[in-house]
């Protein structure tokens, strides 16, 4: 005989009733968390998150039977959206074709996503004014195979460093694996092609400053396994990485969880999941809560990749 489903509930969320079904539905089999667990954690976060992804053009991974099942990269709002919910329609060159994706304005928008099997939330780096002008540069610290987390802590104090003498302001991250995002607000005056240029050229004066820890090299048979790519091609159109407060599909549940420059030399990634943030975020707040009120200005880092003489336009996705 099969088994009864649990009973779908209802959760008033701002204005919005938002319905659950299948609450007890285990989508992390190593720790028994449920989707209702889930939802619970991203209404915990629930100005953070909304902060990180409003107005934004966002991709969603859902996993409809939880992680015991496959991984479903959303680009399209998955049918059955109530009509309060908020797309945006972006254009992919490539396919020539367009999609409608989710674009956050609210926390019920957030654990709609949720009761749709959503666990990672994927923004881009632009929003519904103007999709093709990005306003956030994105630096990820992404760790090759064989690169020590001490590594990644040393060339994130280098990453500060440059920032501070471009006069810019960083707000860093855990990805939620075993790197660090830094995310700097910029005008959007550019486009993705200009940011990924200005982004090449602040991986290259991090990579000389720190030649023995950093590689910009782009193809992946390139990189010493031991080192630290910091991987400009973030910045490229349609290119997403996890929100901040964006649970990762994991066996742990880890978060990509904001970060103070100065806690940078003493955490360990792996202590920030979906159980520990939580009572963190009541403490600490949201750090990114003022990322709007500091804008930097792309032409410095344009100089430098002139200098340089970086192209344009981004080469072929090496994966």
């Amino acid at each position: 005989m099969a088994s009864k489903s649990t009973p779908a509930i209802e959760l008033d969320v701002g204005d919005r009733t938002v319905r659950i079904s299948n609450p007890d539905r285990v989508y992390f089999p190593e720790t028994g968390t449920t989707k209702l667990d889930l939802v619970q954690y991203y209404l915990s976060v629930g100005d953070g998150i909304v902060n990180a992804l409003r107005d934004r053009p966002c991709m969603l991974h859902r996993f409809p039977k939880g992680l015991a099942g496959g991984k479903v990269h959303q680009k399209r709002l998955p049918q059955g959206a109530p009509e309060w919910i908020p797309t945006v329609r972006v254009f992919f060159p490539r396919y020539g074709r367009h999609a409608d994706e989710l674009c956050v304005r609210e926390l019920a928008d957030v654990i709609w996503a949720v009761q749709m099997s959503t666990v990672e939330f994927h923004p881009w780096n632009s929003r519904r004014a103007d999709t093709e002008r990005p306003d956030e540069w994105r630096i990820d610290l992404d760790p090759m195979p064989d690169c020590p987390w001490s590594r990644v802590q040393r060339v994130a104090g280098v990453v500060h460093e440059v920032l501070d003498e471009l006069g810019a302001v960083g707000w860093p991250k855990t990805s939620g694996g075993k790197g660090l995002h830094v995310y700097v607000r910029i005008a959007p005056e550019w486009g993705f092609a200009d940011v990924r240029r200005a982004a090449l050229a602040f991986a290259h004066e991090v990579e000389r400053r720190a030649p023995d820890d950093v590689t910009t090299a782009w193809w992946r048979r390139d990189r010493d396994p031991k080192l630290l790519f910091v991987d400009y091609n973030q910045n490229a159109r349609d290119h997403t990485i996890a929100a901040a407060y964006s649970v990762r599909g994991v066996p742990e549940a880890t978060v990509s969880a904001p970060v103070r420059w100065d806690e940078i030399p003493d955490i360990d990634p792996r202590d920030f999941t979906m159980k520990t943030v939580p009572s963190r975020y009541a403490e600490v707040g949201d750090l990114h809560a003022r990322i709007d009120d500091a804008v930097f200005a792309l032409d410095k880092l344009l100089e430098w990749a002139d200098r340089d003489r970086i192209e344009a336009d981004p080469p072929e996705d090496d994966s």
